[in-house]
C-alpha cells in the first residue's frame, strides 16, 4: 500500500462516521472506514433513534435544525428501500407538560420553534388525551413537533455505509486501531493505512486515539416492548426531561417513549455519569420504567423483549466536536451524545465543507473543536 493509499481514513462506523462515510465518498475522496465491531454497535445503538430539533441554545438549534431537514430531503429522494431498510418513520415529537409550569415551557418552546420557522401545535389536556390515549389522565397538555421522526439507528448507519462502498469506499471491519496521527492509522497488527487526513468519529472512546479531547461517557439504558401497534403514536417526552439532560454530572431519568414500525414500544431514558460498567444497573432501570409507568399505567401490562445499556459521547457544553483537533490533519467528529443520531448528517456535511473548502449551510464556529482546547488551556 503506497503511503497515501486513501484520501481519508474514518475510525469508526457509528452513524456520525457512517455518515462522514458516505458524504467524502460523495465527493469523491478514496474513502475507508475502520471499526472494530459491528457497524453501529457503539454510542449509535444506545441511542434511541430521534430525530428532534431543540433549543437549548441557538447553536444546538441550528444544527438540529439543518440535520433534520437532511433527513427529511434524503427520505423525500431515496426509494422506499430506504424507508423500510432504515424504519425512518415521520410521526412527530409531543412534548408532555404535567401542569401548568410546564404549559408555560410549552409556551416559550412555541414561540422559540415558530419565530425560527419550525411548525409546532399546542395540545390542551383534552387534546394530548385524543392523540395519545394511553397517556395518564390529568395532564395540562402538550406540543406536538410535527416534521420530527424517529429512525433505527444501527439500520441508519449500515444504510450510510453500503452507500459510501457503493460510491467506492473500503470497510475495515474487525480491525482495531491503537494510533491515530493525520497521516493515518496503525492497527493492531502492526499495520499500517495511510491518508491525505483522518476523522476520530469513535464516539465516546475518541480520547483514547486523541488524548485531550475534551469527550465524557455517559452511560445510557434502554428496554424493548413486544409488538403493541398504536399503543404509542408519537415521539413521547415529559418536559422535566429537560431539566434531567441539563445536569452535567448526576444520576437522571425521565420519560421518553418512542413508536417503532415493528409496532414495539422503546422506552428511555437514563443518564449516568463516570460508569464504566456495561452491566445493567437495576435501581437506575427501576427508576427509568417506573418514570415512564407513571405517565403511561398501561405499560406496565405490556411484555419487555429486551433491556441494554451504552455510552453516550458527550461534552461539557453539550455540542459535538466537529473539525480540525490539534494534529495536524486529524479532524474530529464526536461529542454528540443523545443527538448524534439527529445531527449525524450535519455533522456529515460540515465536516465536508471545512476539508473541501465549501461554504457551510450553517456557522461552523460553536462546533469547532478549539473552542474545547481553549477551554482546557484557560
Amino acid at each position: 500500500m503506497t503511503p497515501t493509499a486513501f484520501d481519508v481514513v474514518i475510525v469508526g462506523a457509528g452513524i456520525v462516521g457512517a455518515a462522514c462515510a458516505d458524504e467524502f465518498a460523495q465527493a469523491g475522496l478514496h474513502v475507508a472506514v475502520i471499526e472494530a465491531g459491528q457497524i453501529g454497535g457503539g454510542a449509535t445503538a444506545a441511542g434511541m433513534g430521534h430525530i428532534v430539533v431543540m433549543d437549548d441554545s441557538e447553536a444546538q438549534f441550528a444544527l438540529t435544525n439543518y440535520s433534520q431537514q437532511l433527513w427529511r430531503t434524503l427520505a423525500a429522494e431515496l426509494p422506499p428501500k430506504f424507508l423500510e431498510d432504515t424504519e425512518y418513520e415521520e410521526c412527530g415529537t409531543m412534548w408532555v407538560a404535567a401542569d401548568e409550569e410546564e404549559m408555560d415551557e410549552v409556551r416559550r418552546k412555541q414561540a422559540f420553534y415558530e419565530q425560527r420557522g419550525v411548525p409546532v401545535e399546542v395540545l390542551d389536556a383534552r387534546q394530548l388525551a385524543e392523540a395519545e390515549p394511553n397517556l395518564r389522565p390529568g395532564l395540562a397538555g402538550g406540543l406536538r413537533v410535527p416534521q420530527d421522526g424517529v429512525t433505527y439507528p444501527p439500520c441508519g448507519a449500515r444504510f450510510f455505509i453500503e452507500q459510501a462502498q457503493t460510491r467506492g469506499a473500503q470497510l475495515f471491519q474487525g480491525k482495531t486501531v491503537i494510533e491515530l496521527t493525520g497521516k493515518g492509522a496503525r492497527l493492531s497488527d502492526g499495520s499500517f493505512i495511510a491518508a491525505g487526513f483522518t476523522v476520530n468519529a469513535s464516539g465516546s472512546w475518541a480520547p483514547e486515539l486523541t488524548p485531550g479531547v475534551n469527550v465524557q461517557k455517559r452511560k445510557g439504558h434502554l428496554v424493548i416492548t413486544d409488538r403493541y401497534p398504536g399503543f404509542v403514536r408519537h415521539q413521547l417526552i415529559e418536559l422535566g426531561y429537560l431539566k434531567s439532560a441539563h445536569s452535567i454530572s448526576t444520576d437522571s431519568v425521565a420519560f421518553n417513549a418512542q413508536p417503532r414500525k415493528t409496532g414495539q414500544i422503546l422506552i428511555g431514558s437514563s443518564r449516568q455519569y463516570g460508569v464504566e460498567d456495561k452491566q445493567i444497573d437495576p435501581p437506575i432501570l427501576r427508576r427509568m420504567i417506573d418514570r415512564a409507568i407513571e405517565y403511561m399505567p398501561r405499560l406496565a401490562k405490556l411484555s419487555a423483549l429486551r433491556t441494554w445499556t451504552g455510552f453516550r459521547a458527550a461534552t461539557p457544553d453539550k455540542l459535538p466536536l466537529i473539525g480540525p483537533s490539534a494534529i495536524e490533519n486529524l479532524y474530529l467528529a464526536t461529542g454528540h451524545e443523545g443527538l448524534g443520531i439527529t445531527t449525524s448528517l450535519g455533522t456529515a456535511k460540515l465536516l465536508a465543507d471545512q476539508v473541501l473548502k465549501r461554504t457551510p449551510a450553517i456557522p461552523i464556529e460553536p462546533y469547532l473543536p478549539s473552542r474545547s482546547m481553549e477551554d482546557a488551556h484557560a
